[in-house]
C-alpha cells in the first residue's frame, strides 16, 4: 500500500467542528502542506476554531460558500491545489426536519460543484468526501456485527438523505470520470468547539447554568461517540494511506444510551440526574442505534485512543473555561431547535476582530465557471463584468486600475448620473454584473465650493445617486456607492479620545457643509433600496503622493492645519476590498474606515520620519480654522468592526499608512 503525500489541500468547513481539528492538525504536524480553508461562517462555525493555526504560514482562510462555482473555480487554480476534504455540510438532524431545501443545497448540490470543478480543471488526485454512519438507517438492536462499508445505505431523516445522495454523486464522479475519490462514514464526535446543538455540548452548557438536560423520548437511542482528537488522527491516516474509491467507518464499538450520556455528565457535575434530567418529545423519527464494523480503518492502522471518561472530563473542562465561545447560544439550547435554520436566524461570524485571515475572492454568482481546456479555443463569458461611473475623479479611476490587474472586464459609464436614459443605454450596451458609483461632486479645491453651487450638488449628489441606484434595482444590480463619513462630528456620546467611534446605524450629526447634508440625506434614502451598499469613505490616503486629493497631500501643503484624531481610509488596501464586497454582494451600510484614528500631527511625524526629515509644519485651532474656510469640517471615528468581521486581515489605521503608503514611498 503506498502512500500519499500532499501539497495544497483545500479543507471545505474547517471553521465548523471536526474540520477545525483536522485542519488545526495538518497545519500544525505537516508545515509544507499548504492548507487553504474555505468555510462560509454560518452559524454553527466560528474562526476562533482556528486560532491555533492563526499564524501559521502555511494557512490561509478563505470566507465563502461550497455552492459558488466560481469560486471553487478560482481557488482550485490560484492555489493549485490537488487535495480536497470536504468537511462542509448542515448536519444538524433537528433542523433538517424544519429546513430541509437547506440541507439539499449545501449536502448535495454544494457536493456537486466542488466534483464538478474537480471534474473541468483536472488537478486534483485525492477528493476526501465525509459523510456519516447515518446513512445505513437504523441497526437492529440484538445487531452483534455493525455496518460495514458496503452494507445498503437506507437513510431515514432529511439529513442522512441528502448525505447518502451526496454519496452517490462521488461515487459516480469516481466511476464515471475517474476521479480520486475516498469517502468516509463516521460515528457521533464530541469535544471542544463543538456548537452547542448537538447533545453532549448542549446538556454540559445546560448543566452550568444548572438547568435541566432535554432527554428526546425515553433516552433509550443508542449511540457511539469518539473523541475529536482521535477522529482527527483518523483522518491524517486516510488521507496518506486511504486508497483510491475506497469507503472507510471511523467508529467505535463502545455504544451508550442517550439517557446514560445524560447521567455521566450530571455525575461530572455532581448533580443528581433524577431531578436535572427532563423527558420531551422524541423527533418525527429518532433511530434506534448506529452501530458501525470499523475493522477496515483498523487493518489501515488506527485505533481508538481515548476513552470516554477522560474525553467527557476534557471536553466540560473546556466548556467550563470557554462558557461564552458561541456568543448567545440560548436557542441551541432549546430541545429542539430548528429556529436556526430559518430564514432570518443566527449566522455565526467571529466573535472578536482579529480573529484570523481571510482570502477576498468570493461570490454568490450561480454560475458555473471553468477553467479552458486544453482542447477547447472558445473563450468563456468572465464571471463579472463591472460599470464604474466616476472615470475622472480619484477613485473612480483607481477601480479601473484594480480591475486592469486583477483581470476583471470593466467599462467606464458614459451617462451622466441625473440622466435615466442615458444610465439606461449604459446598462443596455455594457451588460454589467455590478455597478460602482464613484461619481459625485465634493467640490474643488474642497467642499467649500458646494456652498455656492448646492443646486448643482443637489443635482448630483442626491437625484443623480437615486436615479442610479433605482436603475440598478430595475435590472437587478447591485450598485456599490461609495459615500462619506464626514457626516458626523464628536459628540458627548462619541467624545474625541474615547474610542467610541459612529456605527452604521447611527443618525447623523454632523450639518457644518452642504455637502455633507446632501450625503447624509442620499444615504438615508438609498436604506430604501435594497440592492445598494453604501461604503463610508473618510479622509481619504493613498500611496500617490503627488495627488492634490490626496488627504497627506493636502496638508503636508498647508501653511497650518489643525491636529485632530480621525478615522481615515487607505484606498491601498480598501479599495480591493471594495471589489471582493461586491463579488460577496454584500449590502447595506458600511463604514469604510481602517479601524482606529490617526491626527493630523502623527502624520505629519510620518511624513517627516519616512519622506522629508527637514520638513515642518505649525498648528492652528479650529477656531482659527473657521476664519480661512467657507463651510466646516467633519472631525470623528468611525466604528469599523463590521467592516474587520468581514475582512479580519483589515490594518488598523496607523500600520496601514506605513505598509501601503510610507513604507513604498521612504526616501530617508
Amino acid at each position: 500500500m503506498g502512500s500519499y503525500t500532499p501539497k495544497n489541500i483545500l479543507i471545505t468547513g474547517a471553521a465548523g467542528f471536526i474540520a477545525s481539528h483536522v485542519a488545526n492538525r495538518l497545519i500544525r504536524s505537516y508545515p509544507d502542506y499548504n492548507i487553504v480553508v474555505l468555510d462560509k461562517l454560518d452559524y454553527c462555525s466560528n474562526l476562533k476554531n482556528l486560532f491555533p493555526s492563526k499564524s501559521s504560514p502555511n494557512f490561509k482562510f478563505v470566507k465563502g460558500d461550497i455552492g459558488s462555482a466560481d469560486l471553487v473555480n478560482y481557488l482550485l487554480i490560484t492555489e493549485s491545489i490537488d487535495t480536497i476534504m470536504h468537511f462542509a455540510a448542515q448536519t444538524h438532524v433537528d433542523n433538517s426536519f424544519g429546513n430541509s431545501f437547506e440541507f439539499t443545497k449545501n449536502n448535495i448540490y454544494g457536493t456537486h460543484v466542488l466534483l464538478e470543478a474537480c471534474k473541468v480543471t483536472g488537478q486534483i488526485k485525492r477528493f476526501i468526501h465525509v459523510s456519516t454512519d447515518e446513512v445505513y438507517g437504523e441497526t437492529d438492536e440484538d445487531a452483534v456485527v455493525g455496518n460495514h462499508e458496503a452494507s445498503q445505505l437506507l437513510p431515514t431523516n432529511p439529513y442522512s438523505a441528502t448525505k447518502a445522495g451526496a454519496e452517490m454523486l462521488v461515487m459516480a464522479y469516481g466511476r464515471s470520470y475517474g476521479l480520486p475519490v475516498i469517502t468516509t462514514r463516521g460515528n457521533n464526535v464530541y469535544g471542544p468547539n463543538q456548537f452547542p446543538e448537538k447533545l453532549i455540548p448542549k446538556f454540559i452548557l445546560l448543566a452550568m447554568q444548572g438547568k435541566p438536560l432535554p432527554i428526546h423520548g425515553d433516552g433509550s437511542n443508542v449511540r457511539s461517540y469518539l473523541y475529536c482528537e482521535d477522529v482527527a488522527e483518523a483522518f491524517e491516516l486516510i488521507l496518506h494511506k486511504g486508497e483510491i474509491g475506497h469507503v472507510y467507518n471511523i467508529g467505535t464499538k463502545r455504544e451508550r444510551r442517550v439517557i446514560d450520556v445524560a447521567k455521566d455528565i450530571c455525575r461530572l457535575f455532581s448533580i443528581d440526574p433524577e431531578t436535572n434530567i427532563k423527558f420531551v418529545e422524541n423527533r418525527p423519527f429518532n433511530d434506534q442505534r448506529y452501530f458501525l464494523d470499523d475493522e477496515k480503518l483498523k487493518i489501515l492502522g488506527w485505533s481508538e485512543r481515548t476513552q470516554w471518561q477522560d474525553g467527557l472530563k476534557k471536553t466540560i473542562e473546556w466548556y467550563t473555561q470557554n462558557p461564552d465561545w458561541w456568543g448567545d447560544v440560548s436557542g441551541a439550547l432549546l430541545p429542539h431547535p430548528r429556529m436556526l435554520m430559518m430564514p432570518g436566524g443566527i449566522e455565526r461570524q467571529s466573535e472578536e476582530s482579529e480573529e484570523g485571515k481571510s482570502e477576498s475572492f468570493v461570490s454568490s454568482n450561480p454560475r458555473m465557471l471553468v477553467p479552458p481546456s486544453k482542447a477547447s479555443g472558445t473563450p468563456l463569458k468572465p464571471p463579472y463584468k463591472f460599470l464604474i461611473y466616476g472615470r475622472t475623479g480619484w477613485i473612480g479611476g483607481v477601480l479601473g486600475k484594480l480591475c486592469e490587474k486583477q483581470g476583471i472586464p470593466y467599462e467606464y459609464g458614459k451617462g451622466r448620473l441625473e440622466d435615466r436614459s442615458s444610465l439606461l443605454a449604459d446598462i443596455q450596451n455594457v451588460k454589467p454584473t455590478h455597478v460602482f458609483n464613484a461619481a459625485g461632486v465634493t467640490g474643488r479645491p474642497n467642499v467649500d465650493w458646494c456652498e455656492s453651487h448646492k443646486a448643482e450638488t443637489i443635482r448630483v449628489n442626491v437625484a443623480g445617486t437615486l436615479t442610479l441606484a433605482d436603475v440598478c434595482r430595475q435590472h437587478g444590480l447591485l450598485m456599490m456607492n461609495f459615500a462619506t463619513g464626514c457626516i458626523f462630528e464628536y459628540d458627548a456620546k462619541h467624545p474625541e479620545g474615547s474610542g467610541i467611534g459612529f456605527k452604521e446605524e447611527d443618525t447623523p450629526n454632523f450639518h457644518g457643509s452642504f455637502y455633507s447634508k446632501t450625503k447624509a440625506m442620499v444615504e438615508e434614502l438609498l436604506k430604501e433600496f435594497d440592492n445598494v451598499c453604501t461604503l463610508r469613505v473618510r479622509m481619504p490616503i493613498s500611496s500617490d503622493l503627488n495627488n492634490p486629493r490626496n488627504f497627506i497631500t493636502k496638508i503636508s501643503r498647508y501653511n497650518k492645519v489643525v491636529n485632530i484624531p480621525n478615522s481615515m481610509t487607505i484606498l491601498d488596501e480598501l479599495l480591493p476590498i471594495s471589489i471582493e464586497m461586491a463579488k460577496r454582494n454584500l449590502r447595506g451600510i458600511w463604514n469604510f474606515t481602517n479601524p482606529g484614528v490617526v491626527s493630523h500631527n502623527e502624520i505629519l511625524e510620518m511624513y517627516k520620519k519616512y519622506i522629508d526629515p527637514k520638513f515642518t509644519w505649525a498648528n492652528f485651532t479650529l477656531e482659527e480654522q473657521a476664519k480661512v474656510i467657507v463651510a466646516a469640517r467633519s472631525n470623528n471615528e468611525m466604528d469599523a468592526s463590521k467592516l474587520k468581521k468581514e475582512f479580519p486581515e483589515l490594518l488598523p489605521i496607523k500600520e496601514s499608512l506605513i505598509k501601503y503608503v510610507f513604507e513604498p514611498n521612504k526616501k530617508v
